[in-house]
């Protein structure tokens, strides 16, 4: 008898915990997905346009992030440049990407959610 009368409100916070955490991830697939959307409208540098043309275009970034990698041709240097809505990311002097800030400002390290 004891166990019975812990055994339903244990039950129902687990299910409340899994409600929640299922709505929280649908929230950030939902935020991504409107990120990305957002990000084919923005003038962002080009794949493939070079270092030199990037500051041209979009001046001095703000910060240009220690280079990562280029120990060996599978892992080439990539460069990160912070401006103030997007970053940057070259493979060595070459754009490969370019990504809006995130709303909490993470995107050093993006797999830290505040």
């Amino acid at each position: 008898m004891f166990k019975h009368r812990y055994t339903l409100p244990l039950l129902a916070a687990m299910a409340l915990g899994a409600g929640l955490a299922a709505s929280q991830a649908a929230l950030a697939q939902e935020t991504l997905t409107q990120r990305v959307q957002e990000e084919k409208t923005m003038n962002l540098p080009a794949r493939g346009m070079s270092m030199e043309q990037v500051e041209k275009r979009y001046g001095a970034p703000l910060h240009k992030l220690s280079p990562r990698g280029g120990d060996s041709a599978h892992h080439p240097t990539i460069n990160r440049w912070e401006y103030s809505n997007f970053i940057v990311y070259f493979e060595n002097s070459h754009v490969i990407h370019a990504v809006l800030n995130t709303p909490a400002g993470n995107n050093r390290n993006p797999m830290v959610v505040n």
